[in-house]
């Protein structure tokens, strides 16, 4: 018989290990292509040149690609670690037959760089084929138009090679490690692995378990009353509170319930919850450990997928709250004049409209927040009929009061209780003007951090006329113009930007184009490492729950034996996995819809729609894992026999 060699050995095995391998081998697949993507990007001059936010969008991909590497790597290292457990018995076979440790352990390096290397190249290869079409996705979502050139980076692909090998080296010395740790008797009781079970003492699980949904709920609460000076302590405090809560909930609340629907049994848990509640019980640490993490995930990964989505969808209407009017020029009559005509000449009807104002200095009569100056504040005074005619309506229901627009601070203003008084300087002319709404967006284009008062005209011209003899105000002229086709304003854009005028403010269409890229850019990356993020934890949760389908597979075929069927026996295997997907899933949804509410602050619109949108299309990809390990079971349990 001729001799196996070392190489010999390492194709039999992962021919053996073959149904072991494909799910991490297509999730190690679409973490190259995932990363090279990234990558070729990072070094592509094409959407960089056309875009205004360039510097922002290379530092957001390099930003990215180092998370998607981390995230890559702590997943790599997982998997490889259920993969060694898996393969305990078999390692200790071939130290049993006199192989080495060392032996051993270069088989499986050669295994895993074999495994890897093949990897790295077909991801690579499918990497740069659709390099291209994530490029165009890019392209549609921040707005650009145009044909791009199929071209190779170099640059990106000796990036990814160097990545991806030094990741390969890293599980190679985890497989090292392992192999020099292990003794033959805890390999071959590997498959036995489980936990001692011990009755919950009910004081510490009922101090611990309230403890734990306390904790959670302090969390919740505390994420809507963050709005101050402390915000970021608070945010520390939110995060550690809700993940402390949670591994409590799932080390103890929830263990310490499974006991009480065993004890309340009678020890008659029938077929069905003995199947889901006792695979629970004795692997009740090594679940909350890892359920704790994949809710933390889920959430992290639903909030950031939302949060980039609805910054996207409401990107247009943000763009107007704070840029009101198409075009606006201040003090200076000669360039309004001259872009007027351009328009005129290029036939582009529109609306122009003079808006009077003037700057003052003014107290707020008390703090309105912690983090905003309530003294000494610059304040431009308008008038609301002035603004209608202009094409802004901003209601006053007053004659004596007004609107406060406070545009970028406004999310700060939110929960102020009005009317609240506002002092205007100099103080001798006692003029003081209730406020009796805070209201979203600008009056003016992106001016300067000045607030905006809107007054009625009588209330105007009283202020105006007191404040003129003093000789301590400041007169703003500004013209505001509106296109009546909106198709046409990026044309009309271009014959704005070629006046020049000290005077002009931000246009619309400019500011919308700047957000739109932004955002484009925000969910693009959102939405690919919210990808690696889904499959990571997904695919974590399938590894896991093939490893506990093969430790119980002699369960499996005992009850086959005396007779259960199939569907009886998939009854209590579901009833698991419900528990197991769903409750993560579950709750690291409502973590992320009140990590959501607490951040509403920096969202201007109603952000419900994108956001059910966002979560509907992570829950779908999520389920995919759920089907896939049911269907596992059920091709375990068919073949236990």
């Amino acid at each position: 018989m001729t001799a196996l060699t070392l190489f010999d050995l390492v194709v039999r095995s992962m021919r053996k290990n073959l149904k072991h391998y494909y799910l991490y081998f297509f999730a190690l697949i679409l973490s190259v292509v995932l990363y090279f993507v990234f990558a070729s990007l990072q070094h592509d001059a094409s959407v960089l040149e056309q875009t205004d936010t360039s510097f922002k969008m290379a530092s957001g991909f390099k930003a990215a690609g180092i998370l998607l590497l981390f995230i890559s790597g702590v997943f790599l290292l997982y998997a490889n670690s259920i993969f060694l457990k898996r393969r305990g018995r078999e390692v200790g076979l071939y130290q049993l037959i006199g192989l080495s440790k060392f032996t051993v352990t270069r088989m499986l390096v050669t295994e895993n760089l074999l495994l890897g290397t093949g990897a790295l190249a077909i991801g690579i290869g499918i990497g740069l084929l659709v390099s291209r079409v994530f490029l165009l996705l890019l392209m549609k979502l921040i707005g650009i138009d145009g044909v791009l050139t199929l071209s190779f980076s170099g640059a990106a692909i000796l990036q990814t090679i160097f990545v991806f090998v030094a990741l390969l080296v890293l599980t190679s010395l985890q497989m090292a490690v392992a192999v020099k740790r292990s003794t033959l008797l805890e390999l071959f009781k590997v498959d036995q692995s489980g936990e001692r079970v011990k009755k919950p003492k009910t004081a510490v699980s009922a101090i611990f378990g309230t403890l734990g949904v306390l904790l959670i709920g302090f969390g919740y609460w505390l994420s809507g009353h963050m709005l101050n000076s402390l915000l970021f302590f608070y945010m520390i405090v939110v995060l550690v509170s809700v993940i402390l809560g949670t591994y409590l909930l799932f080390r103890v609340t929830i263990g310490w319930a499974i006991f009480q629907i065993r004890t309340s049994k009678n020890g008659h848990l029938g077929l069905s919850n003995s199947l889901s509640l006792a695979p629970l019980i004795h692997r009740l640490k090594a679940n909350a450990n890892s359920l704790t993490i994949i809710t933390v995930l889920s959430a992290m990964t639903l909030t950031m997928i939302a949060a980039a989505y609805s910054t996207y969808y409401s990107s247009g209407k943000e763009s107007r709250l704070m840029e009101p009017f198409d075009y606006m020029i201040v003090g200076d009559p000669s360039a309004s004049d001259q872009f007027l005509k351009l328009l005129d000449k290029a036939d582009i009807s529109y609306h122009a409209s003079d808006i009077e104002g003037f700057e003052l200095k003014g107290d707020y009569e008390k703090e309105l927040n912690p983090m905003l100056y309530y003294q000494d504040v610059q304040i431009r005074v308008v008038s609301e009929s002035q603004l209608s005619k202009a094409g802004l309506t901003i209601e006053v229901n007053d004659p004596q009061s007004g609107v406060l627009m406070a545009g970028y601070t406004h999310w700060m203003l939110k929960s102020v209780e009005t009317p609240v008084n506002l002092i205007l300087e100099p103080g001798g002319l006692n003029k003081n003007v209730a406020i009796e709404r805070f209201a979203e967006g600008n009056a003016f284009n992106d001016y300067d951090f000045a607030s905006i008062i809107v007054v009625k005209d009588e209330l105007f011209q009283t202020i105006r006329s007191g404040y003129k003899e003093s000789g301590e105000i400041a007169q703003i002229n500004t013209v505001a113009i509106n296109l009546q086709n909106k198709d046409q304003l990026k044309e009309a854009t271009e014959l704005y930007n070629g006046i020049e005028s000290s005077g002009k403010r931000f246009d619309y269409y400019t500011q919308y184009q700047n957000t739109l890229q932004s955002s484009g850019m925000l969910i693009f990356i959102a939405g690919f490492l919210g990808l690696v993020f889904l499959i990571s934890t997904g695919s974590i949760l399938y590894f896991k729950q093939m490893t506990e389908a093969e430790q119980e597979k002699a369960s499996y075929t005992t009850l086959r034996q005396l007779g259960f069927s199939v569907q009886e026996i998939m009854r209590g295997v579901i009833k698991k996995q419900v528990f197991v997907f769903g409750l993560p899933l579950l709750i690291g949804l409502l973590h992320s819809i009140f990590a959501l509410k607490s951040a509403s602050f920096i969202f201007m619109s109603d952000v419900t729609v994108p956001t059910v949108i966002a979560m509907s299309v992570y829950i779908a990809i999520y389920l995919v894992f759920a089907f896939l390990t049911v269907g596992y079971y059920r091709k375990t349990i068919k073949a236990a026999l």
